[in-house]
C-alpha cells in the first residue's frame, strides 16, 4: 500500500500530518499508535481514505527589531549574528531565520474615547486615518478598529477597505470612564487569538491612549499576560500632551516592552503623525527566527526570552517571553 504525506506546520505545538491511502484502511491498524490524535474517517462510497494524526513539535516563532546606536533599523543581520537564551539556556536549535518584509498583517486600532484624551482626538483620528491609508495593502493585510471608555466598541471589523476602516474611525465619540486593561485584553483574545496553520501572520494592536485606566475588569498583567498568549505586539501611542513623565506613560512603556513592541509619546501635534510612521517603518522592517527550545517542558509556565546582537552598539527588541503550551 503507497502514501502520500503532507504535513502542515501549525505554529508551536503542532503538526498536521495527512496521510492519502489508495485502498481502504481499517482504524484498528492505527489504534497502538502512541501519537495519534484522531483517527479515520471511512466513506463506503469512496475508496480513498485520510488518516490525520498530530504530533507536538516545540518550536518557537519569534519577531524581532534592530537599531544601531542612532535608532535606525539595521536590515542586513545574519544568524550568526544574534544569540538567543530561552528559559536562560541556548536553543538545541535554530530552524529559520530571514527578514520579515511580506508577511500579512493583522491589527487592531484600539483608541482611548475617554473624556481625558478630548484636547487633541480629531488630530489624532486623521492621523491614524493617514496610517491605516499607508500602512495597509488590499487583499493582503486586514485591520480592526475600536474606541474603548467604559466598554470597548468594535466601529468596524476585521476588513482590508481602508474607506471602511476610515469611518469607523470617524465614528468614534469621546467621553466616559477608561478601560484599558479590559480593552486590550478582549481585544486579543477575541480577535487577534486565533491561529493561522495555513500561514504566518504578524499580529499588532497599535494602542492610543494616555495610559490611565481606572474601570477595567482585569489587570495590567492579565492584559499583557492575554498579549503574550496570542502573539501580539503592542505599540502604544500616548495621548498625554503635559510634557511630563506620568502614570499612564510608564504603564504604555510597560505593555508596548513586554510584547516587543515600543511606545511613542508625541508632545506635538506633528509629533503624532511621526509616531504612527515609525511604527509603520517597524512593521516593515523585522526579522523572524524559529528555534527549538533546550529541554522544553509543557507544563504551561512562563518562559523568559533574551535575544541580543553579537555586533557592537546594536540593539535587538523582542517579546520578553511566552507561556509553553501545555501537554
Amino acid at each position: 500500500m503507497k502514501y502520500t504525506v503532507q504535513a502542515v506546520i501549525l505554529g508551536m505545538g503542532l503538526v498536521a500530518v495527512s496521510l492519502w491511502a489508495t485502498a481502504q484502511v481499517p482504524a484498528a491498524a492505527y489504534s497502538a499508535s502512541p501519537w495519534m490524535a484522531s483517527g479515520l474517517e471511512t466513506d463506503a462510497d469512496q475508496r480513498d481514505t485520510i488518516l490525520t494524526i498530530k504530533k507536538r513539535v516545540d518550536e518557537v516563532n519569534l519577531v524581532f527589531i534592530a537599531t544601531d546606536k542612532h535608532g535606525k533599523f539595521v536590515r542586513d543581520l545574519q544568524q550568526a549574528d544574534i544569540s538567543i537564551l530561552d528559559d536562560h539556556r541556548p536553543p538545541e536549535a535554530i530552524s529559520d531565520f530571514h527578514r520579515v518584509t511580506d508577511l500579512p498583517i493583522e491589527m487592531g486600532l484600539l483608541v482611548d474615547v475617554s473624556g481625558s484624551v478630548r484636547a487633541r482626538f480629531g488630530f489624532e483620528k486623521q492621523a491614524a486615518v493617514d496610517f491605516l491609508q499607508k500602512t495597509l495593502r488590499p487583499g493582503f493585510d486586514k485591520a480592526f478598529v475600536e474606541g474603548f471608555n467604559t466598554r470597548a466598541q468594535l466601529t468596524q471589523d476585521f476588513t482590508d477597505n481602508v474607506a471602511m476602516l476610515s469611518n469607523g474611525v470617524s465614528r468614534m465619540q469621546v467621553g466616559g470612564g477608561t478601560a484599558l486593561y479590559d480593552a486590550v485584553y478582549r481585544a486579543c483574545r477575541d480577535k487577534l487569538a486565533h491561529e493561522h496553520p495555513d500561514h504566518p501572520v504578524r499580529k499588532a494592536i497599535i494602542l492610543v491612549s494616555d495610559g490611565e485606566d481606572n474601570q477595567s475588569e482585569v489587570t495590567r498583567a492579565q492584559a499583557i499576560e492575554m498579549a503574550q498568549r496570542s502573539e501580539v505586539i503592542i505599540y502604544a501611542i500616548s495621548t498625554d500632551d503635559s510634557g511630563l513623565v506620568l502614570r499612564g506613560d510608564t504603564v504604555l512603556a510597560q505593555m508596548a516592552a513586554a510584547t516587543g513592541g515600543k511606545a511613542f509619546f508625541p508632545f506635538k501635534m506633528k509629533d503624532i503623525t511621526r509616531s504612527f510612521a515609525s511604527i509603520e517603518d517597524e512593521l516593515r522592517s523585522q526579522y523572524a527566527v524559529s528555534y527549538r527550545p533546550a529541554s522544553f517542558d509543557p507544563d504551561g509556565r512562563y518562559r523568559s526570552i533574551q535575544i541580543t546582537s553579537l555586533k557592537k552598539d546594536l540593539q535587538v527588541r523582542s517579546r520578553q517571553g511566552y507561556f509553553a503550551p501545555k501537554q
